[in-house]
């Protein structure tokens, strides 16, 4: 079901890239998979985080076309999960959040921890809540971790998901903070800043979205890493687990903040799927 909430004002949008004839593509599958519900600024800020509901801020159809300038901040988000990724202001970085905690990896891999009130143009949060794990024995990759994934949550449309575990790889990457007039994600993530973390104790944080999600988000595995230590992390492009437990939490409902001056379109297009997969993997 696809709710619209009341057109209720939001709040004035800090200087940016205007967005004002921006539409955004639903797609009706993923209607048909998830309760879809948009919701203006004031609603969102005030709703509170429920069991198997994803919240959103923003799109990744706004995020490509390089409004970079967060509506929220983060500790608007945080009231709706405390598990998920996304950016933050200024596409400054990777935005990792693990334990109610928000966490940002910068351009050299390294971390630092953000305040409550630092924006962020796109970010994707639940309350982790999982209801089935399993034990990895490694060594196993990426493609490994999502054959593992398939396996242990076969029926789920959408998902949030931890890995916690020895790594013996992490190729990550982020991207350095932009700056108005703003580009393009495809033209920034060209010129992205790819490194090896050592290896060591961490966390993997992820969601999983349908392709039906393209132009709402990135469809397939998008994943965040974290050292245990809190000196490195990165958005991830290859790894290797040495050993390590996943957990998975199905996720039956989305909710997203709409920025002033976007529209989510029922039955358009979906965002190019190939694009889409060149960001996420690095292409």
């Amino acid at each position: 079901m696809f709710a619209p909430a009341a057109a209720t004002p939001s709040a004035p949008r800090p200087p940016g890239r205007d967005t004002s004839l921006s539409r955004v593509p639903i797609d009706p599958d993923l209607v048909g998979g998830l309760h879809l519900e948009r919701m203006r600024r004031a609603g969102a800020a005030g709703d509170a985080a429920r069991a198997g509901v994803a919240f959103q801020t923003s799109t990744i159809a706004a995020l490509l076309d390089g409004a970079y300038d967060g509506d929220m901040t983060l500790g608007e988000v945080l009231r709706h999960g405390d598990l998920g990724l996304g950016t933050v202001q200024a596409l400054d970085g990777e935005l990792i959040v693990l334990d109610g905690e928000p966490w940002r990896a910068g351009a050299d891999g390294r971390v630092t921890r953000l305040g409550p009130e630092v924006r962020t143009p796109f970010a994707a949060v639940v309350p982790f809540r999982p209801d089935r794990s399993a034990e990895l024995a490694g060594p196993l990759s990426l493609e490994g971790l999502r054959a593992r994934i398939d396996a242990l949550a076969p029926e789920a449309a959408a998902l949030a998901l931890r890995v916690d575990g020895r790594f013996s790889r992490v190729r990550a990457r982020s991207v350095p903070r932009q700056r108005p007039p703003y580009r393009p994600l495809a033209e920034v993530v060209a010129e992205q800043v790819v490194f090896e973390l050592p290896p060591g104790d961490g966390t993997v944080v992820g969601v999983r979205f349908p392709p039906a999600a393209g132009g709402l988000e990135v469809p397939g595995d998008h994943l965040h890493f974290l050292s245990r230590d809190r000196t490195g992390g990165g958005h991830v492009l290859e790894l290797e687990i040495a050993a390590g437990r996943l957990q998975i939490d199905p996720v039956s409902e989305l909710h997203v903040e709409v920025p002033r001056g976007l529209r989510l379109a029922r039955g358009a297009p979906a965002a190019d799927a190939s694009l889409l997969d060149r960001i996420e993997r690095g292409g």
